[in-house]
């Protein structure tokens, strides 16, 4: 099953090159974010308990987001420098570019709302352009591939259309997930490095077998860069935490998450369908958030305290340990995924597109009959003020 794991076409030595990609993301994300702490202290850039949805002891500074984009900017920069001899060198800048470009838009939106708290559409809005900026790139999935798989003919016109609200719906979806599951320390930027760690392994496997000269770099350095710039991050934001990243960070993390899903649409589909299982947990959170606050007649688009983790917390599981369970969760999406994309036995999309079903079949289960769709006690509480969607 595994006798394809490692391609021919590349040396794994041709991706160990992109190390300083990894270093310096982590040390640049680690000096800014201690950095942005002191400045966030300095000028009162706080997020304030209110008793209800945020329901930490004191003022925690924010601004954590800025120091991720710091460090995802060096370490990109790094693996520019490491392709500047390549004969691709062109358009895997031009993507790359795109990427950074799309993900501060991303980063600055969500800072606004974290000092100004401004209204869901025009987060939607700053969403959308950052979606564009990816369009404007060429970052778009092959939909002609998944036409073929059924014999199909797609037009230009129709492909253009599709891939144009495909695009937007990833960015707004992922962006909006990661910003839900930012609620405890250190949860949103764990899980985030174990879904990117996931989805590094398939970039490697797909590097080894050289299935894109431009898309095989792109993925490989965008991933190092996002796992150091988080890594970065969490000694600040671990329990007890001294920095939130905020709505800048959990965009940024989700902008960039879903410009790497959009580079697994570039080739076959069973890759992309790997990355989307892959981010299987904030997926979850995000529909039970949405299926729950309609079955209780709730505004979509008000905090409360009825997440996953936040129900965990009100059963009774310490906070440490439903980080570690939600860990855990992640690892079994990440894991599943990657076993569906990287195996070579299963030749056509298809059948991994069962096992898919079947794992969140199971999930859905799980969460029916837990009672995670109910909102009791703490978990009906809604914050009546503001434009946060968590």
């Amino acid at each position: 099953m595994l006798d394809g794991l490692i391609g021919h076409e590349r040396q794994i030595s041709w991706v160990v090159r992109f190390w300083p990609v990894l270093v310096v993301s982590f040390v640049g994300s680690l000096a800014a974010t201690w950095l942005c702490k002191k400045i966030a202290i300095k000028f009162e850039i706080v997020d304030r308990p209110d008793d209800l949805v945020k329901t930490h002891k004191e003022p925690i500074a924010y601004l954590g987001g800025i120091g991720m984009l710091i460090g995802l900017t060096i370490g990109a920069l790094a693996g520019i420098a490491c392709l500047r001899n390549e004969e691709f060198f062109s358009p895997a800048l031009k993507w790359l570019l795109g990427i950074l470009a799309g993900g501060a838009i991303a980063c600055f939106v969500g800072l606004t709302d974290d000092i100004f708290d401004i209204k869901p559409r025009y987060k939607f809005l700053g969403q959308i352009a950052a979606a564009v900026v990816l369009l404007a790139v060429g970052i778009t999935p092959n939909l002609y591939l998944i036409a073929d798989k059924f014999d199909l003919t797609m037009p230009d016109s129709l492909e253009m259309i599709l891939g144009v609200f495909i695009v937007v719906f990833f960015v707004v979806g992922a962006t909006n997930s990661l910003n839900l599951l930012d609620g405890l320390d250190g949860l949103c930027a764990g899980v985030t490095v174990i879904i990117t760690v996931a989805l590094l392994f398939l970039s490697i496997h797909l590097a080894t077998w050289g299935v894109s000269d431009v898309g095989d770099p792109v993925r490989i350095i965008v991933c190092l860069g996002l796992v150091g710039c988080v890594f970065g991050f969490l000694p600040f934001n671990r329990y007890p935490a001294k920095i939130f990243m905020g709505d800048a960070g959990s965009m940024l993390l989700g902008f960039t998450v879903a410009a790497l899903m959009m580079l697994f649409a570039e080739e076959i589909p069973r890759w992309w369908l790997a990355s989307i299982v892959v981010f299987g947990l904030p997926i979850l959170d995000t529909a039970v958030a949405l299926i729950r606050r309609l079955l209780n007649h709730r505004p979509l688009f008000v905090s409360d305290r009825g997440h996953i983790y936040d129900q965990m917390i009100d059963r009774g599981i310490p906070l440490k340990k439903t980080v570690t369970i939600s860990y855990v969760l992640a690892s079994v999406y990440a894991a599943i995924g990657l076993a569906m994309g990287l195996t070579t036995r299963i030749k056509t999309w298809p059948y991994a597109t069962i096992v898919y079903i079947v794992v969140f079949a199971i999930s859905a289960l799980v969460v029916w009959t837990r009672g995670y769709l109910k909102m009791e006690g703490l978990r009906g509480a809604i914050r009546e003020k503001g434009s946060s969607v968590k």
